[in-house]
């Protein structure tokens, strides 16, 4: 009964790799609420509210008129999504269970399927959301809102991009977390206070003078979010970002902090626990 069961090939150990990351999954995607219906919704109603409150925001401002021609919830959702995606997925990863978590204690659990996990977690949520939210609006204002996005899949590209780069992000702190807990947590607080502006979900890329471009060019989230809408809209063309820049810079994060994510595992101290 203390004997642990030992995948005999490869296959085995994936389909049981797979099956803790979706019940993990499920762990993260309760975590809010007992039952699984509610902390679903309130997950999907933070996200309705933040839309309903930028677009009454813009309304009152009068800026509507300062947004792209077509749909303007489009325009919103394009912004507010890839931002909450990006920013929930650093929280997320940064959040997830350390080497020296009670949970690491339970093998064969390990630090990939808590942060694959925490990150599944939050894709599924914003989809749910993002489907919610445009079948509420096409349902009862608008029924061509659908037609009305040129690209749907290049759109839901920048939205996964959007996520992954949040994900490298995450990783990044994640492995600097136990070496200087308060200094991480200060710097993920700065920088995705800071998305809320150099985004640029609240103005359009294009409008931008170029002396102002570099202010927001090294944000992933400035690029995902033109070049959505410029996947989204019909007559713009986004001029100040590229897609590419995203993935590299991805890559490049990921690999940063995969690298000290295994360095910092290889000198956990359960005594790491007690500094958070």
């Amino acid at each position: 009964m203390f004997q642990k069961t030992v995948p005999t090939n490869r296959a085995s150990s994936a389909v049981s790799i797979l099956e803790l990351i979706y019940h993990n999954t499920v762990r993260e995607i309760r975590k809010s609420h007992g039952n699984a219906f509610m902390s679903i919704a309130v997950s999907v109603f933070q996200s309705l509210m933040f839309v309903l409150f930028f677009y009454v925001m813009f309304s009152i401002m009068g800026l509507k008129g300062l947004a792209l021609r077509g749909d303007f919830v489009i325009f919103l959702l394009t912004g507010i999504f890839m931002f909450m995606t990006h920013n929930k997925a650093v929280g997320a990863v940064l959040g997830s269970e350390g080497p020296s978590s009670a949970m690491m204690q339970h093998a064969p659990m390990n630090t990939f399927i808590s942060i694959a996990a925490s990150m599944l977690s939050v894709l599924y949520i914003q989809i749910l959301s993002v489907f919610f939210i445009l079948f509420v609006y096409d349902v009862a204002l608008n029924p061509y809102v659908l037609k009305e996005i040129v690209d749907p899949a290049p759109v839901m590209g920048m939205l996964l991009l959007s996520w992954v780069s949040g994900g490298a992000v995450g990783m990044v702190f994640l492995a600097l977390k136990p070496w200087l807990p308060g200094v991480t947590n200060t710097l993920s607080t700065i920088y995705k206070r800071a998305n809320m502006i150099a985004s640029g979900k609240m103005f359009v890329a294009n409008s931008l003078p170029s002396f102002m471009v570099s202010i927001f060019d090294w944000n992933p989230l400035f690029h995902t979010i033109d070049q959505a809408r410029g996947f989204a809209f019909i007559n713009y063309v986004p001029r100040n970002s590229n897609w590419e820049y995203v993935v590299y810079l991805t890559l490049t994060l990921l690999m940063i902090g995969l690298m000290g994510e295994f360095y910092t595992r290889k000198h956990a101290s359960v005594s790491w626990s007690a500094r958070r």
